[in-house]
């Protein structure tokens, strides 16, 4: 079975949300998502007696129709519970795996140089999809509907089509190039050739049935039928290794958050094989040392990059899938290895990320999405899903409409090479078979003593320093719409500069950030697209929030 079934209540996180005696129930219910059409959905369900996680099925069915782009059943990601029944948090990895046959130097020339483009585009670069399996996990474990029911308007949005708006325009056009090189993804996703203009309506009716048989077969039609028949041979026609062993053998993991304390205030996020919750807690350990609300903000930028900084350099060095190396979890996790690491900080000289502490390791995506949802029960998701780079490998096997993703891009292909996001790696997050790749979705909840808060946000290597960033916004009293509009900046380690959004700082903060040291880029777009929903607990009050720099929606329901 491609399903790992929970045997007992024991195997869930006992590490819960703290509930007061006074909490109440939120006072209706909210989802916030990328896509209209998708928080419509979910709202849908709710309406119908659904609860978050049914609500979370038919969101991520309906991002894959409707954002192609960003996410899809082609795809994986990654779903953090709340479940209010017995006050447990739960993490399901649904991300993907290399093929068997995948080796190590797979991705490398004769003389042993990276061809970037064999692990960016075609059938090569696509790992095995987790998303099918992953839906089906929430609907056999969480989920009160009939799966066939959270699908529907997702199978009904594929056969009658749905508008395409300024975000698909500005996807196709990155990616026009690449999609025309394969026929079908052009016939599908572009309009003779060209990345469609507004309002272009886009029909997938084999996207649809592949929907329909899914939700039929409770995915084994995916799996191990008719459409795993299909899904092997576009990708071997495309220059890939996959094999149908491959798809039958793709097992759902259920993993434990990881959890931190940051000045009384609980922080629940992803474990490995997402880097997010180690780089957000390691940082956030490290920051918990300074009284950041007496900062002058240029003081407190200078301190939050470099968190940031010693939080991905840790990164690079000793994270990859746990199934397949040992994670010093326990150590990374720790104040007092956040004590050590942020004894060299200086409070007016930027650090030199290549004086740190040497790499050690010696073991041999620009678009995502995110949605928050909250129902009336209390039950929370915040769920990351990607295919990597705007439309994945390119690749849609003929008789599935499946975009592939290009995932394989995730792994570090060569010793302290960047990928396509920049991002480096030491040999823990190494190919090697059946190996789920590095990822940095962060979905993340929040608890101080009064409120909650859902988050998450697409951007690459960027997702981790926006959580950071949005997560101290509401450390420090803001809500739902100030934590998704706050200024975006990021440090990743190497290269050795902050990276902020267009418009991020002022001149005088550019020029006072230099003067500390820092070297600055300013990105020619703002970037991310966080989606939000909090719950004030006493009160019961709910609000949810959806990127501006995107074309998202937030509903509350009462």
């Amino acid at each position: 079975m491609f399903i790992l079934r929970v045997l007992c209540c024991s195997l869930l996180l006992t590490a819960a949300m703290a509930v007061d005696s006074e909490t109440s129930h939120p006072d209706g219910f909210a989802v916030s998502s990328a896509h209209p059409q998708a928080t419509r959905a979910g709202i849908k369900i709710l309406k119908a007696g659904g609860n978050a996680f049914d609500a979370a099925i038919a969101v991520a069915a309906t991002l894959a129709v409707v954002e192609p782009y960003s996410s899809g059943i082609g795809g994986g990601g990654f779903f953090l519970l709340h479940v209010a029944e017995d006050d447990s948090n739960v993490f399901i990895d649904a991300r993907e795996t290399a093929p068997k046959a995948a080796s190590a130097d797979m991705y490398l020339d004769d003389e042993g140089e990276f061809l970037r483009s064999k692990s960016l585009t075609g059938g090569l670069a696509a790992g095995i999809p987790g998303m099918p399996a992953g839906l089906v996990y929430l609907s056999e474990n969480f989920g009160r509907l009939e799966f066939t029911t959270n699908m529907a308007e997702a199978i009904r949005l594929a056969k009658e089509g749905f508008l395409t708006g300024k975000r698909y325009n500005a996807m196709a056009s990155y990616r026009t190039e690449d999609l025309n090189n394969f026929p079908g993804s052009a016939e599908l996703f572009l309009d003779n050739g060209f990345a469609p203009k507004p309002g272009f309506r886009v029909f997938q009716q084999e996207l649809a049935r592949t929907l329909e048989l899914i939700a039929q077969t409770n995915g084994h039609a995916f799996y191990k039928g008719e459409i795993a028949k299909r899904l092997v041979s576009g990708v071997l026609a495309t220059g890939g290794i996959w094999s149908l062993d491959d798809l039958a053998d793709y097992t759902v993991k259920l993993r434990s958050p990881v959890t931190t304390t940051y000045r009384g205030s609980k922080i629940v996020s992803a474990p490995p094989p997402s880097s997010g919750g180690i780089v957000l807690i390691e940082a956030l350990n490290i920051l918990e040392r300074y009284d950041l609300s007496v900062e002058t903000d240029i003081d407190r930028v200078h301190l939050v990059v470099e968190a940031m900084r010693r939080g991905y350099r840790d990164r690079a060095d000793f994270l990859g899938d746990p199934d397949f190396i040992n994670i010093p979890l326990e150590r990374l996790l720790s104040k007092s290895y956040a004590d050590g690491v942020a004894e060299n900080i200086s409070t007016t000289k930027a650090s030199v990320s290549l004086e740190l502490a040497p790499l050690e390791s010696k073991v041999e995506g620009r678009d995502t999405t995110h949605f928050s949802i909250i129902d009336a029960e209390g039950n929370l998701v915040a769920a990351t899903l990607s295919i990597n780079t705007p439309f994945g490998s390119g690749v849609v096997p003929k008789g599935t409409g499946v975009v592939l993703n290009n995932e394989m891009d995730d792994f570090s292909a060569r010793r302290m090479t960047p990928n396509t996001y920049g991002l480096v790696g030491a040999g823990a997050n190494s190919i090697a078979p059946r190996k789920r790749p590095l990822s940095s979705m962060t979905p993340t909840f929040i608890e101080s003593n009064d409120r909650v808060a859902i988050l998450g946000t697409p951007g690459g290597s960027r997702i981790i320093s926006m959580v950071l960033v949005s997560a101290l916004e509401f450390l420090r009293g803001g809500d739902a719409e100030s934590m998704v509009v706050a200024k975006r900046y990021h440090h990743q380690y190497l290269p050795d500069q902050i990276n902020y959004e267009k418009g991020g700082f002022t001149m005088s903060e550019v020029s006072n950030l230099r003067g500390k040291g820092h070297q600055l880029k300013e990105s020619s777009r703002n970037y991310g697209n966080m989606q939000v929903v909090t719950w004030e607990k006493k009160s019961g009050k709910i609000a949810a929030a959806s990127d501006p720099r995107g074309e998202g929606q937030a509903t509350v329901e009462k």
